[in-house]
């Protein structure tokens, strides 16, 4: 199904999950596409579109149960799972990642973080030792693995992607600054940290 669905509606989903989780703590138990048009910015019609990709979830004259829409959503999401991640790169964004706690509520348990770097490999880190990535291949064999994010130089970032791809691992989360390709079947996002800076930049400066 993903492959017939467009980049911009996957790319609305994330939003219509948080919008469901907001009015859900709300009390709110049903909702109509006008008023998440209304409360979303988004046009009513493109509402219906999008929710219409993935099946029949309102009912005329009803609107949207919140739950089960909300339900609805986090299987489509893949939220419904959980998933172990690991780190590559015990850099400041390394860092910050594994000790960010909302992951392992939205069901992402970030189970160990690697580095090359003799000096801080064995040094603690939120709790964690820091592993030797010399140990990845075996660390992969024996555990199984869902997601992996790489924070390490941009020079670096390709090879870790090949390797990780290479052992099996099918989601790449990568805050290297530079883009990595993977092949077919694996699945990953690139994130450029500084792009929503310069967007910013552009619009004080208009």
């Amino acid at each position: 199904m993903s492959e017939k669905i467009s980049q911009a509606v996957i790319r609305r989903l994330p939003r219509y999950y948080r919008y469901l989780e907001e009015v859900e703590a709300k009390g709110v138990d049903k909702i109509s596409s006008s008023r998440m048009s209304t409360e979303m910015g988004l046009n009513a019609s493109q509402i219906r579109r999008d929710l219409n990709c993935f099946g029949g979830f309102g009912q005329q004259g009803y609107g949207y149960s919140v739950g089960k829409l909300k339900k609805e959503m986090a299987h489509i999401l893949g939220l419904d799972k959980r998933y172990k991640v690991i780190i590559i790169g015990a850099g400041r964004i390394g860092h910050a990642l594994l000790g960010y706690k909302g992951f392992m509520l939205e069901g992402f348990d970030v189970t160990d973080i690697f580095d090359a770097d003799k000096g801080k490999i064995g040094t603690d880190i939120e709790g964690k030792k820091v592993l030797d990535i010399n140990g990845l291949d075996r660390y992969l064999q024996e555990n199984a693995i869902d997601l992996a994010m790489i924070c390490t130089p941009k020079e670096h970032a390709q090879s870790i992607a090949d390797r990780l791809v290479s052992l099996g691992i099918r989601g790449i989360w990568n805050f290297a600054p530079t883009d990595v390709d993977v092949r077919r079947g694996v699945a990953v996002e690139n994130v450029h940290l500084s792009d929503s800076l310069y967007v910013l930049a552009y619009k004080l400066n208009q």
